[in-house]
């Protein structure tokens, strides 16, 4: 039986970490693995390159286009925003969403910029209200790991100085309730965590938890 028959909302389960950390790969595992245990789950990523504001943020990661780092952070926020309403449906629907990077992604990285007025407040700022994860498991993994990893340098923001800072960012939005977990395990040790971690936050909406706003801590 589908989660959607079972009655309560979906979950909104969120992946996040500096790049090259697994995320997309443990996003697809679990995906696979909570349709597997009969829980509608759908697979959303960050930025949702195929929206007009999308293909914006697309050419300027690929360094084809320079843009003012404020527009460049609104962007990435506008990208969120106007997906919010599909998002809400989904939810209230019954469907589970994992979802690759979020607003958490884009105030550390930002922020890292270290740019006069681009302080991790001002970045929050652009995404409070946005509907908030019900489960958040961040990927913890040494920059210096990352660089060993495939395709590392491909785009604007994988350089090392720079996802430095942005792990640094990281521990400071870092709250009690994130599930951190250390990604230089293997996959399939991952996966068991991150699927124990989404099964539980599952049964949560399922049961009648409230759907919570971003920063709302």
């Amino acid at each position: 039986m589908s989660q959607g028959a079972m009655g309560g909302r979906g979950a909104f389960i969120l992946f996040e970490g500096a790049d090259r950390c697994g995320k997309s790969t443990q996003c697809k595992l679990l995906v696979d693995g909570l349709n597997s245990r009969g829980v509608e789950a759908e697979l959303w990523r960050y930025p949702d390159r195929t929206t007009a504001i999308g293909k914006m943020i697309d050419g300027y990661l690929q360094s084809q286009t320079d843009m003012d780092d404020a527009c460049v952070h609104l962007l990435f926020s506008a990208n969120r925003w106007e997906k919010r309403k599909l998002m809400l449906e989904k939810l209230a629907s019954g469907v589970t969403l994992v979802i690759d990077r979020y607003g958490h992604s884009g105030t550390a990285f930002t922020a890292a910029k270290k740019q006069p007025g681009l302080d991790l407040e001002w970045c929050k700022s652009t995404d409070a209200g946005l509907p908030a994860p019900d489960a958040l498991i961040y990927l913890e993994m040494p920059v210096e790991e990352t660089l060993k990893r495939d395709g590392f340098g491909g785009e604007r923001y994988e350089k090392t100085e720079f996802q430095r800072e942005v792990v640094k960012n990281y521990e400071l939005l870092r709250r009690d309730a994130w599930k951190c977990l250390d990604a230089s395990r293997t996959i399939e040790d991952l996966h068991a965590d991150a699927l124990k971690i989404a099964m539980g936050a599952v049964e949560e909406c399922r049961t009648g938890k409230p759907l919570g706003t971003l920063w709302e801590d």
